[in-house]
């Protein structure tokens, strides 16, 4: 069975580097589901906009499919390997993605969402209405995550960074360094990292739990 795309992402992350490991969490990052024909169509959105999530399916384009059975998951530390459909590794043996994210508006070929774990132009596969009563599953046991904590950075900017920084991007921007996109096996006060988002690849290094903007600002 050969399946196509039926929209992209558009996002203002490029690269790996950056992304959040699961939807939602990085809410204050936006991007939008653009439609291809025939899907662009307001009939095969009608009835989605008394929804507030919705699920992607979609393409780990970045990386590719995988063979390997076994995977190292960033939760636990980089070090210890869990097979891979105990996982959400991105390295699978069918590319394939799942997410739930905020549906913002419903616009003409377009569906305008928050909290997306997605890079730029990732093919879109399906989109499907997240419904509570059947997605949900509140108490569950969630394996190996529920015995490690989720360490979280603080953020730390320089003086003036405001001024400098598009402030659309900002809130999101701080979501993702306090997610700590760094490997699990990288622990380097001294190295210094980018992340790209939008125009702007931010420079920082992480210390002590804090993760230290650098300047300047520099554009892509």
């Amino acid at each position: 069975m050969n399946i196509e795309p039926v929209a992209y992402f558009s996002s203002p992350l490029r690269e790996k580097f950056g992304i959040p490991r699961q939807s939602g969490l990085a809410p204050s990052l936006k991007g939008e589901v653009r439609f291809v024909p025939p899907y662009d169509s307001a009939d095969a959105l009608r009835g989605l906009e008394g929804f507030d999530y919705v699920w992607l399916l979609w393409e780990f384009s970045l990386n590719g499919a995988s063979r390997s059975l076994t995977v190292r998951p960033p939760r636990l530390g980089g070090n210890e390997r869990v097979g891979v459909f105990a996982s959400r590794s991105p390295f699978r043996p069918n590319p394939l993605g799942l997410s739930c994210v905020k549906l913002e508006s419903v616009e003409p070929g377009c569906l305008r969402v928050s909290g997306a774990d997605l890079a730029d132009g990732t093919p879109i596969y399906d989109v499907k209405p997240y419904v509570e009563y059947a997605d949900s599953r509140p108490g569950a046991r969630c394996g190996f995550t529920d015995a490690h904590e989720r360490l979280r950075l603080s953020v730390e900017l320089p003086e003036g960074f405001e001024k400098e920084f598009p402030q659309e991007l900002l809130p999101a921007l701080v979501q993702i360094l306090e997610e700590d996109p760094r490997p699990a096996y990288q622990d380097d006060p001294a190295r210094i990292y980018g992340v790209t988002i939008g125009e702007y690849n931010v420079r920082f290094r992480v210390e002590g739990g804090v993760a230290k903007v650098l300047e300047p600002v520099y554009c892509q």
